[in-house]
């Protein structure tokens, strides 16, 4: 009998098949544990922590005997705190490395944007320099009219003189 073909090593693996590992998606979990320690920064977090805790302490402390699942250095609920404190530590650090990749981004598309503001300054610049310097060989109005009143009067002189006496 012949071995199946998925456990033969001299044939691809068929297309569709499901890897044997379980396969994760970084993103989502980076989103995920950003989300989380997000929420371990607010003061919700901080509420519900310390409701938790003195629960804790309170039943452990005021319940009969036989209930109590933690005596009084309350071993357990440090060891839950600890590592508690264990997955926050990274998630935050998580979180702060994809905020630091936004704001790379984010500064990288600022310094673009300012070049290219910076380029239609100088082009805009150059452009008005060079309407100056175009304006100054051109004819203003008040120029045309001092010059048609100048000839305006050289007419009137013209005729006065030339009309008989």
């Amino acid at each position: 009998m012949a071995p199946e073909p998925r456990d033969r090593l001299d044939q691809p693996r068929q297309p569709g098949r499901l890897p044997k590992r379980p396969q994760w998606d970084a993103e989502t979990l980076a989103a995920l544990a950003e989300k989380f320690a997000r929420f371990l920064g607010t003061w919700a977090f901080i509420g519900y922590m310390s409701v938790f805790v003195l629960a804790w302490v309170v039943f452990n402390t005021f319940s009969p005997e036989d209930w109590q699942f933690d005596d009084f250095p309350f071993i357990f609920l440090t060891l839950m705190l600890s590592l508690q404190a264990s997955y926050a530590a990274p998630l935050i650090l998580l979180a702060q490395n994809r905020q630091a990749d936004r704001d790379r981004v984010t500064y990288e598309q600022d310094r673009t944007r300012t070049e290219l503001n910076m380029a239609d300054t100088e082009f805009l610049t150059r452009e008005i320099a060079a309407m100056r310097s175009a304006l100054g060989e051109v004819a203003t109005r008040d120029f045309l009219r001092s010059e048609l009143g100048r000839m305006l009067d050289e007419l009137d002189e013209r005729e006065r003189r030339s009309r008989p006496q």
